[in-house]
């Protein structure tokens, strides 16, 4: 039984400073409709552009994941994107009248808590998820860090990680079910070493810092003058190092919060890809640079894929629509109707097929002694299988014509030639509205993807004779 997307029921707000600038922030989570993904929009700037949470948007890496788009930044996107996945949340608009959202105190906790108080809500929709079926990895050869993921039931995530410190040490930690990740990893804050925050402080990159939203590793002498910064920056008017090596007035929530926290940015970097995950994930020496770096190249994959999921059809079996049934849905007629039989049909997709021979008209000219079939015949074809689709939807499809609106992101991979039976996939982008049909196509033949393309077109009443 297919799982269903989700989004909050109603919207909620936060406030809190942000790490970098210090400056009061508020963000605002808001329900989203299906298909729509995670998203940030910039209210404090004109228009109020939004940036999609995609792995193509990352540009920056150095202090936390950053996302650009058309001059527009989105700065640390990870702990927020890290509790709508933990909460198994889909679709989400997240409005914030700055760059950064607030840092809270360096987890996902309060982002989760809003979450919660706002309700989940399902949707119609199917979720789309990424069936792990062969090992993908990725490595770092300058730093050595590695994600690798594979094959698993369900989302999995472990991170291994290993600084060099003796303050730090070796930690690992395991997250077995997205379920868990409220209980065993929301909570985990954000850590930095002594010698970090000395540079951040030279710089002035971190006004919205205190112990209550970092855990500060001591990994060097503390020194007077840096002791006398620390006390400024962080308003205190004492600072020792406790025992465990961290500076005083936190304790920790588990030994292993450092790798926890990792675990949790991972979950928040990797939602970037766009796509649920069913995997495991074992993460070695993760950040914020490898992480994305990796959600980048899963993406890839995930797209290549999709695009090449080529329909299994059972040529023996009885076709849903036969050319008889086809042409009592269809306006078209012989020599220019490119489908012969429909496999599958729902309010949401179409499956249909066309054999090609040699006795084709087109082929007399195209081409004398190497016949291909054209590519905007190609495009027609899949165009005529959408119709099937968008005709579906009335009640009298024999009083109505299709017509072209747009056709983009036109591809062709292969060459079709006489012999080949081309199926053809088309699935909405958006729903139908007014007899408009947006929708993703797709050609195969000989187990290979040979044409794609974005096509719309409308529907019209037939006029009068």
């Amino acid at each position: 039984m297919s799982k269903k997307q989700k989004t909050i029921q109603n919207e909620v707000s936060l406030s809190g400073v942000g790490l970098h600038t210090g400056n009061e922030v508020k963000m605002t989570f808001k329900p989203a409709p299906e298909n729509h993904g995670f998203a940030f929009r910039r209210v404090d700037l004109t228009g109020s552009p939004t940036i999609e949470a995609k792995a193509e948007y990352v540009v920056n890496t150095q202090r936390g994941t950053n996302l650009e788009k058309n001059g527009v930044l989105i700065q640390t996107s990870e702990h927020v994107l890290a509790a709508a996945v933990g909460l198994d949340i889909d679709n989400l608009m997240i409005e914030i009248n700055a760059s950064e959202p607030p840092i809270m105190d360096g987890s996902s906790k309060f982002f989760v808590k809003a979450l919660e108080k706002a309700g989940i809500k399902t949707l119609d929709a199917d979720i789309e998820e990424y069936i792990v079926k062969e090992i993908i990895s990725h490595k770092d050869e300058i730093t050595g860090s590695e994600i690798i993921l594979m094959p698993s039931d369900e989302y999995q995530v472990t991170t291994m990680v290993d600084f060099g410190t003796k303050i730090l040490g070796t930690q690992n930690a395991t997250l077995d079910r997205i379920s868990d990740f409220k209980e065993e990893i929301a909570d985990a804050r954000t850590f930095s070493f002594l010698h970090e925050i000395e540079m951040l402080l030279e710089n002035d990159l971190i006004k919205g810092g205190d112990l209550n939203n970092a855990i500060v590793y001591v990994d060097k002498e503390l020194s007077d003058t840096t002791m006398q910064k620390l006390k400024k920056a962080f308003k205190k008017e004492d600072i020792k190092v406790k025992s465990n090596g961290i500076l005083d007035n936190l304790n920790l929530h588990w030994a292993n919060e450092a790798a926890r926290h990792k675990l949790l940015d991972v979950i928040g970097d990797l939602a970037l890809t766009g796509t649920r995950i069913r995997g495991k994930i074992i993460a070695n020496k993760p950040g914020h640079l490898v992480n994305t770096q990796f959600a980048k190249k899963l993406a890839k994959v995930i797209k290549l894929e999709k695009r090449n999921n080529i329909p299994q059809i059972d040529l023996n079996v009885p076709p849903l629509m036969d050319i008889h049934q086809i042409m009592d849905i269809l306006p078209h007629r012989p020599p220019f109707l490119f489908v012969d039989r429909i496999i599958e049909l729902s309010d949401k997709h179409v499956i249909g097929m066309k054999n090609v021979t040699m006795n084709e008209g087109f082929f007399t000219g195209h081409f004398p002694g190497a016949p291909v079939m054209p590519g905007v015949l190609q495009v027609e074809a899949m165009a005529q299988c959408g119709g099937i689709l968008v005709l579906s939807t009335v009640p009298d499809p024999e009083n109505y014509l299709t017509y072209f609106m747009k056709i983009d992101k036109v591809k062709f991979k292969q060459k079709v030639l006489p012999g080949d039976t081309l199926i053809f996939k088309a699935e909405l982008i958006t729903p139908i509205r007014r007899g408009i049909c947006h929708m993703q196509a797709y050609g195969y033949a000989n187990n290979r993807l040979v044409v794609e393309a974005e096509l719309m077109a409308q529907i019209s009443k037939r006029p009068e004779s």
